[in-house]
């Protein structure tokens, strides 16, 4: 199988992150909760992965590093901690249900859409400039758009959030691994990210990086911390990780975040590029075709959208799968990127890259298009 769905779970993961997951699974219990050398064990595997978070995400309190089940489930905390009824908040116009979901289960919340036009970085910017008026009480933001790649300029927008003094929360869930993020150079209040994409860690496991707001726990429940008290420890992490841990999954995400420290962000990143771009080369003479692709490579990560004229998109996902090549069709779970695309009615084909990735599947992939299109009689 050639596998292009890294967008939504990388399925090849570096050999080391499965062998620390089934050590974990017979060496290590619960940390925080005994004195044990099995306990203490946990404990030290887990300070040591949000040691390396820290280290990869440029924050300095790994303490301020919390474990969450995946990015949905810190997006929810960031947005329902900064959030309130009748509050008014500023999107992006490629924002995940993970964010317009949230958002929209908080009473009388206006919703305000900084659009612009997809890969246009500039516009971008402008539209955030705009839109954040003084009654904005946050930003949400993601920082690669999981639909078509789009690598927006976080960093600028960043830069005016703290001019305006409104908090920022980064949904990281497509750049992290691959696309360079620094948490104290951007200011953000909160940034979420899952474990399982490009951290190649397992389902399961993610990560919200915590700025200097106040968190509100979005469960309540044992920490192993401050038990005699009737209210969640006012302490990070413990504030935040309420219930026993994903010890054997924050083990395999430990080694995940040490993958990809050592192999580089930037080099992952200029991997996956590459492929996207031989990738799009061998599709774009097919008849019908259109591909949703930046002009500046540097506007683009690993993601590449297309639609084929006559062919629904689901269909052409079937048909690929069939033919030995994963690939994502629909929505993907983000109806707003595709309106501000014009892609809302028919959805697209998504194919996504990871760093296990080689050139000749991405021949192979194209081959294989070619050929379905061919028979559809495109």
């Amino acid at each position: 199988m050639i596998y292009l769905d890294s967008a939504a779970t990388t399925l090849q993961k570096p050999p080391q992150v499965a062998r620390a997951s089934a050590w974990a699974m017979g060496h290590l219990a619960s940390p925080g909760r005994g004195g044990h050398s099995a306990a203490m064990a946990a404990a030290d595997t887990a300070f040591a992965c949000r040691q390396e978070a820290a280290r990869l995400f440029h924050l300095s309190d790994p303490e301020r590093v919390v474990f969450t089940f995946n990015a949905t489930h810190g997006l929810n905390i960031a947005i329902k901690s900064l959030v309130r009824p009748g509050s008014t908040v500023v999107i992006s116009g490629y924002e995940h249900n993970a964010v317009t979901r949230p958002l929209h289960a908080i009473p009388n919340v206006t919703v305000r859409v900084a659009e612009s036009s997809l890969f246009d970085r500039e516009r971008a910017v402008e539209a955030f400039r705009n839109a954040i008026t003084p009654e904005v009480s946050a930003v949400v933001c993601c920082h690669v758009s999981n639909v078509f790649g789009f690598i927006l300029p976080v960093e600028e927008i960043a830069r005016v959030c703290r001019e305006r003094r409104v908090p920022l929360i980064v949904d990281a869930s497509q750049s992290a691994g691959c696309v360079p993020l620094d948490m104290e150079a951007l200011g953000a209040a909160y940034l979420a990210m899952p474990g399982h994409k490009g951290l190649y860690g397992p389902q399961g496991t993610g990560l919200l990086l915590c700025g200097d707001t106040a968190p509100q726990p979005l469960l309540e429940g044992g920490t192993g911390s401050a038990s005699l008290v009737q209210t969640m420890p006012d302490f990070l992490p413990d504030r935040l990780e309420a219930g026993t841990h994903n010890v054997t999954g924050i083990a395999g995400l430990l080694e995940g975040l040490r993958f990809v420290r050592r192999t580089g962000v930037e080099n992952i990143g200029r991997r996956e590029s590459a492929l996207i771009r031989r990738l799009a080369a061998g599709l774009e003479q097919i008849p019908g075709i259109t591909l949703f692709r930046a002009r500046d490579p540097r506007a683009q990560a690993g993601v590449l959208s297309l639609q084929v004229e006559g062919l629904d998109c689901e269909e052409l996902g079937e048909r690929l799968g069939r033919r030995g090549v994963a690939v994502r069709a629909g929505l993907h779970c983000a109806p707003l990127a595709h309106r501000t695309a014009g892609t809302l009615e028919d959805g697209t084909v998504r194919l996504s890259v990871s760093a296990f990735n080689q050139p000749w599947e991405m021949d192979a992939a194209a081959r294989q298009l070619r050929q379905v299109c061919s028979g559809a009689g495109v």
